[in-house]
């Protein structure tokens, strides 16, 4: 999307269920799940890169011997930082010790992140905080293996407060009021609880303090654990923990808002965000990969044995339908269909537009994301321009000549590569003239191929703030000159916050609310809006399934296509003097491309948990207020 933000996270969990000699033998490398959780990392970074981390555990190793270890990174290429350092680790320990080359009982000894058991994960700074402390996985560390716990996520809370407060009741202090450290906290306590029971279970069937531990690990029951600890979660996650012993598990929100996607044989249990990131790197078919159901948890024992349990009650199923218009890789091979029907699916707007005239349209996309959508959309054009060849042909029939044949069948789609991004170039001038200069000329922009009696066809994938559309690209396709310059979004107008792990937080940052404001002012209604805040306001005190959703009537008193219009006003400065109409996707035909995934609320405001009513009426209240905070 032209308007970059901040979003989502990735996470990896590997599980090797075979001894390590085995992929030595195999793969001819004790390294076997060092090299894979690399890749899966790497086929993920388009989730995050603002940092990234990994942790490993050793099973069954003995007292004494360091069996966790975890590396993280908040530098600019954060991937390839951790494994630098592993790598580095690795080759200084069997250049001290040549012998380990061939011993792999010593290798996973001696040298860490030799192990069984993988987690690892991607982020992006979603709150601005790229220390290395926010960097995931994080580790609950205690003297009792079975005690220790390492949990990453693709989340966001949205009752934060409740969650740390509960802790505080519990008798806990936590160092922070973070989602992520509740979350472990939450989780950290019942596990304590359950292996305090057992515990004592064991001394009671007459085991010694030394022989509980097996009896601990073989009957430690992770899903009670994650009942209990979710049990007040209100928010999208894909939450992954590894126990000391050698437990793990992968939780998903109950509405199934977070992606998690699992691959089960004889030698790995294996778990990402993306399909295609395990088809990759496992090179496994398409319909080898399943999707954890929302609620439920895929759960490995130390033993390797594997379940999927259902943890919460699952919601009516609100899978994020961002990830398929724009956040994840579209190489898996259902969302590159979606991303095409996008475009498809929206062209008899354009085709309005721009009066049918396919003969004198030139079709082109921005940023690269969007490309996939624009094959879509140009094979509905082609559609429509042959409709119109046939049209002309019977029209003609009896009077039709030769050359008028030739010259029918002659006309040919227009596709150019219109606008090409400057990577390096680089606002280093903070004063806003200078500044804004510069942005304008991000973009380059192919000469040569638009007509004055053209009429410009741009599909982005979303249309958020607009910023980069006013500041830099519609300024640049001015200069081409053309008739008339068509913006289409194939995602619908983003009107609310998103409170589940899109950094998408403040009201006015979104270009269809400032738009429903200049409407609301334009139309002499703009009391609605003191009306709206004096509803949020009414609501702070009450229980979150009580709070509604007021935003909506800000909305309310206009067509989709008056915002939209109004938007193409807003985004049109006083130097251009080209026409621009913007189009954006309507919400029955995102729901018709993609048809598993109707999470919509960031359109619709139609919120799948309770919390998220009082995250956008909070941002609501911030706005009025004047208030720069997060409303999450």
């Amino acid at each position: 999307m032209s308007d970059a933000i901040k979003h989502e996270c990735g996470i990896a969990l590997l599980r090797l269920r075979k001894p390590l000699e085995f992929y030595k033998e195999k793969y001819g490398t004790a390294f076997y799940g060092v090299n894979k959780m690399y890749l899966m990392l790497e086929k993920q970074h388009n989730r995050g890169q603002d940092g990234a981390g990994l942790a490993s555990i050793k099973l069954n190793t003995q007292p004494g011997e360091r069996y966790i270890s975890r590396v993280r990174s908040n530098q600019a290429q954060p991937i390839q930082d951790i494994f630098a350092q592993i790598n580095d680790r690795i080759n200084t320990s069997l250049k001290e010790n040549p012998a380990y080359a061939d011993d792999v009982a010593a290798q996973k000894k001696n040298i860490p992140y030799i192990g069984e058991l993988f987690l690892g994960h991607v982020r992006y700074g979603t709150f601005g905080n790229n220390s290395i402390e926010a960097v995931h996985p994080f580790l609950r560390q205690n003297n009792w293996m079975h005690r220790n716990l390492i949990v990453a996520g693709n989340f966001n809370m949205t009752n934060v407060s409740t969650m740390f407060e509960n802790l505080v009741e519990l008798g806990q202090h936590p160092k922070e009021k973070a989602d992520t450290v509740t979350v472990m906290e939450k989780i950290g306590h019942f596990l304590d609880s359950e292996v305090e029971k057992l515990y004592k279970k064991a001394k009671k069937e007459g085991y010694s303090k030394k022989e509980a531990s097996p009896y601990i690990a073989k009957k430690l029951n992770v899903a009670k654990i994650l009942k209990r600890s979710s049990k007040d979660w209100d928010g999208g996650y894909a939450m992954a923990g590894l126990i000391g012993h050698g437990d793990s598990f992968v939780l998903r929100d109950p509405a199934g808002i977070r992606p998690v996607y699992y691959y089960i044989d004889d030698e790995v249990v294996v778990t990402a965000s993306e399909r295609p990131v395990i088809q990759t790197a496992f090179n496994v078919p398409f319909e080898s990969v399943k999707e954890l159901e929302p609620g439920h948890a895929l759960i490995t024992k130390k033993d390797g044995k594997t379940q999927i349990k259902k943890i919460i009650e699952p919601l009516t199923r609100k899978a994020c339908s961002f990830e398929r218009i724009y956040f994840s890789r579209g190489s898996d091979a259902e969302i590159y269909q979606e991303r095409k029907n996008l475009g498809k699916y929206i062209m008899p707007d354009v085709l309005k537009a721009i009066d049918h005239d396919t003969i004198n349209a030139v079709f082109s996309f921005i940023p690269n994301t969007a490309e996939t959508s624009f094959y879509g959309m140009v094979e509905a054009a082609q559609d429509e321009l042959n409709r119109q060849k046939n049209e002309a042909i019977l029209k003609e029939k009896e009077n039709l000549t030769d050359e008028r044949l030739t010259e029918i069948l002659s006309h040919r789609l227009r596709t150019e590569k219109i606008a090409i991004k400057d990577a390096k170039l680089r606002t280093f001038i903070t004063e806003d003239s200078s500044r804004d200069d510069l942005v304008a000329h991000v973009y380059d922009v192919t000469y040569g191929v638009v007509k004055p009696t053209d009429n410009l066809v741009i599909i982005d994938d979303s249309i958020v703030r607009g910023t980069t559309l006013k500041k830099s690209i519609l300024t640049m396709l001015d200069r081409l000159n053309p008739k008339k310059i068509v913006v289409v979004s194939s995602a619908p107008q983003i009107r609310y916050p998103d409170c589940y792990g899109i950094d998408m937080a403040r009201l006015e940052d979104f270009v269809a609310f400032r738009a429903a404001l200049e409407l609301l002012k334009e139309n002499n209604q703009y009391a609605i809006v003191e009306q709206v805040y004096e509803k949020c306001k009414a609501q702070t005190e009450l229980e979150d399934h009580e709070v509604k959703n007021f935003v909506k009537e800000i909305y309310a008193p206009f067509s989709d296509e008056e915002i939209s219009d109004k938007i193409g006003e807003l985004l049109k400065n006083d130097a251009i003097t080209t026409e621009v109409k913007v189009i954006y996707q309507k919400i029955e035909q995102l729901h018709k491309a993609c048809p598993k995934n109707l999470g919509d609320w960031y359109f619709t405001g139609d919120y799948p948990t309770h919390g998220g009513n009082r995250v956008v009426n909070r941002a609501f209240i911030n706005f009025y207020e004047g208030n720069k905070s997060r409303a999450y």
